[in-house]
């Protein structure tokens, strides 16, 4: 699986609000860190568990992507993310980063999010994501 198949199933996952299909895009032994104080979401069961909890109150999520920066090897990926959805009922935004780990078959070994949420549906400024 190349990155960007990676994020194109990544995508539709969290729009389909597939916990099942995020875990599987992640090794057995992946991490996921949504916050970088907090305890990681370990394999896929984690991956599972915390999509299953995070998706349940989001509605019609609308993800779009810069482009994305890949190590040589493919082994490494960074790339931007902008979402504007309903959220417990409220329009908000959230723009971010996700940094990215993979081994030689595409499988996440490790996310790392970053993150900011504001309320309100806003759109990215001039020149996002290039």
């Amino acid at each position: 699986m190349t990155v960007e198949e990676w994020l194109d199933a990544y995508a539709r996952a969290w729009r389909e609000k597939d916990a099942e299909a995020a875990a599987g895009l992640f090794t057995e032994d992946g991490v996921y860190r949504d916050h970088p104080f907090g305890p990681p979401h370990l394999g896929r069961d984690g991956v599972r568990s915390y999509w299953s909890g995070v998706t349940a109150t989001q509605e019609g999520v609308e993800l779009r992507y810069g482009t994305p920066v890949v190590a040589a090897d493919r082994s490494r990926a960074a790339v931007e993310f902008w979402v504007t959805m309903l959220n417990g009922g409220a329009d908000v935004s959230l723009a971010g980063i996700l940094y990215l780990r993979f081994d030689a078959s595409g499988a996440c070994e490790e996310l790392r999010e970053a993150w900011h949420f504001e309320s309100g549906r806003l759109d990215p400024p001039p020149g996002w994501g290039e």
